[in-house]
């Protein structure tokens, strides 16, 4: 009698592992899924400034079409875009557009002392500083869970309810990636 009570506390305990287990991985898929959820915020708050920026600043920068366009053609990309590597791609193009566009606007003076494109540039600045951190934490996240579903005795509970690696939300714009160039001269 006491070996059957032996066998059944081990299964037992074999059978919380396992439940353990497969709850820390749904908690891991989770707090990633939540991680992403926080970037696409920040991403909609960013497609909601750009076309205010870009009004705002047609009205001063009338031979600056193409700029102007690639900027909105950019931002229609990124808001189309449906997994996190083409939203990695398609944000980074949108970066390297929105970088050119405040380069050109350098050489508008009068727009650049506009209070209203003042204003709209410092929250897509907060904007952008927002998108790097919850860019960090996603991919923190990310990285947990994928680590968790990669390594035993997890990787058993993952395969057997089917628990996929989560993509990394990374920078796909050569701009982006590139270190930039100071020069005192």
């Amino acid at each position: 009698m006491t070996g059957l009570f032996i066998i059944l506390g081990l299964l037992a305990l074999v059978v919380f592992f396992f439940v353990g287990i497969f709850n820390s991985l749904v908690r891991l898929r989770n707090r990633a899924k939540n991680a992403w959820s926080q970037i696409d915020v920040q991403l909609k708050r960013r497609h909601d400034l750009i076309p205010n920026l870009v009004e705002t600043a047609k009205g001063y920068m009338q031979h600056e079409r193409e700029t102007l366009d690639s900027v909105t053609n950019a931002r229609s990309r990124a808001m189309g875009a449906g997994s996190v590597g083409e939203k990695g791609q398609a944000e980074g193009d949108l970066s390297g557009a929105l970088s050119k566009f405040m380069l050109v606007v350098e050489n508008y003076p009068d727009l650049k002392a506009n209070t209203n494109f003042l204003a709209l540039q410092e929250e897509l600045t907060s904007t952008e500083n927002k998108i790097a951190f919850s860019r960090q934490a996603y991919n923190d996240a990310v990285l947990f869970f994928n680590n968790k579903i990669q390594m035993f005795p997890s990787n058993i509970v993952a395969n057997s309810f089917n628990f996929l690696a989560e993509e990394f939300f990374e920078l796909e714009s050569e701009a982006e990636r590139a270190v930039p160039k100071v020069s005192f001269k």
